[in-house]
């Protein structure tokens, strides 16, 4: 199938080439195929997140105008962060990492999204702590934005890390 890293084989993990930008380097097909199947796969669950965060948000606002009808985990304390709404961070953060991962070629590029993947994945696993133990409320699309996640920094991790560390910033 070929090798999932960032730049082509001849640089990798054998030292050669450290100094090239991976945008300079030649990209066989088998190279390549892999690369941007991963890229899809992160693209999809952007989406996926995307779409959840626009859902909440919507909600938020339908629960600051006094619409909704229900309880709702956005009307508690844990549904902001620094005072912006959980699902408004949710959706700069999806459309940051589904474009930023077609254009992260640098070691510091690479980290930064790790970084703000690492970031979501942690605010991820205090609000699922807190939403089956504190609130105590059912929330699928909490749910399904904290997987996604979770399935992010794993990838980005699996992906980017090795390039990161043995490149350097």
């Amino acid at each position: 199938m070929g090798d999932l890293r960032l730049v082509p084989n001849d640089q990798g993990r054998d030292g050669e080439g450290r100094g090239e930008q991976a945008e300079s380097a030649d990209f066989t097909e088998e190279d390549l195929q892999p690369v941007v199947v991963v890229r899809i796969v992160i693209t999809l669950l952007c989406g996926v997140g995307l779409y959840t965060s626009l859902f909440m948000l919507d909600k938020s606002r339908r629960a600051a105008r006094g619409e909704l009808t229900e309880p709702s985990v956005v009307q508690t304390p844990r549904a902001n962060l620094f005072g912006i709404p959980n699902a408004a961070l949710g959706t700069m953060y999806y459309l940051i990492v589904g474009l930023a991962v077609w254009w992260a070629r640098t070691p510091l590029a690479m980290t930064i999204l790790l970084a703000f993947a690492l970031f979501a994945a942690v605010t991820s696993a205090v609000l699922a702590y807190s939403l089956l133990f504190i609130t105590r409320r059912k929330c699928p699309f909490c749910m399904t934005s904290h997987a996604v996640n979770w399935a992010l920094l794993l990838i980005l991790c699996w992906i980017f890390l090795p390039d990161v560390l043995s490149r350097g910033l």
